[in-house]
């Protein structure tokens, strides 16, 4: 199937620092190419893939599981590690569960980790249902479009394909148990309403990876998808600062911070 207009993979050639950018279950790169265009302007390396299943339509998603969305990300990061010196990896929700698994999986070819919003589980009495459900029902209810800037728009399936769902949650219990293998450098910013993820997700990631530098930031004015709303410029901002200093290698002692 053809891929849907803006969902497009993005890749920019830039200098010896690079950055892997992941996108959220069902959804595209749409909504991280600003982030990703603001980091190629700024002269990095950056790649940010489209995922299997994704950018096409719900039918395709339905036939591809949390090992192809993984493949991907881990192919694009060793890609990045033949071209540049630091590489970080960033996510926004399920995209944000890849970084993180990229992080505990690579060690040290991984500087530094960025997060959105990210998701470590699938809520609800639905998510103990899926084992079963998904054999009788195909698919439920989108989850896209959380932002709180009128005129958002995201690029992401109207539909969740069950089979797919019950993937997801496979991984985020996967994901969970490898947090404390999690030990490079932290940016977490999260929105303080979020309508897709609860708070209780970022919890989680901070309570559970072993890293010493960690640094998280509420995002007072945006809603999920934070890389197209109120605070889309803090992140690239923040961004760009967490990995200015770290690929400078000025302040990489161990800090913990919160704003």
């Amino acid at each position: 199937m053809p891929v849907l207009p803006g969902a497009e993979p993005y890749r920019h050639e830039g200098g010896e620092v690079g950055v892997l950018l992941c996108h959220g279950f069902t959804g595209s790169p749409q909504p991280l190419r600003p982030w990703a265009e603001h980091l190629a302007e700024r002269g990095l390396t950056v790649s940010l893939p489209l995922l299997p299943g994704h950018g096409t339509r719900w039918e395709d998603m339905q036939l591809t599981g949390w090992q192809d969305w993984y493949a991907e990300v881990d192919r694009e990061l060793r890609n990045l590690r033949d071209r540049c010196g630091r590489i970080f990896v960033a996510g926004l929700s399920m995209g944000g569960a890849l970084a993180l698994r990229l992080a505990a999986k690579h060690g040290d070819d991984i500087a530094g980790v960025l997060v959105v919003n990210p998701a470590n589980k699938v809520h609800g009495l639905s998510a103990y249902t899926l084992p079963v459900s998904r054999h009788f029902v195909r698919t439920t209810r989108g989850i896209a479009g959380d932002i709180a800037k009128e005129g958002g728009v995201e690029l992401a399936y109207d539909r969740v394909p069950l089979h797919a769902a019950h993937s997801l949650r496979n991984f985020f219990r996967l994901v969970d148990g490898e947090l404390p293998q999690v030990t490079q450098p932290l940016l977490l910013l999260r929105s303080a309403q979020d309508h897709t993820v609860p708070s209780a997700d970022s919890a989680r990631v901070l309570s559970r990876v072993s890293s010493t530098d960690v640094t998280e930031i509420v995002l007072e004015q945006s809603y999920h998808v934070a890389t197209l709303d109120h605070d889309a410029d803090r992140i690239f901002e923040e961004s760009l600062g967490f990995i200015d200093r770290l690929a400078t290698g000025v302040g990489k002692e161990g800090t913990t911070a919160r704003g």
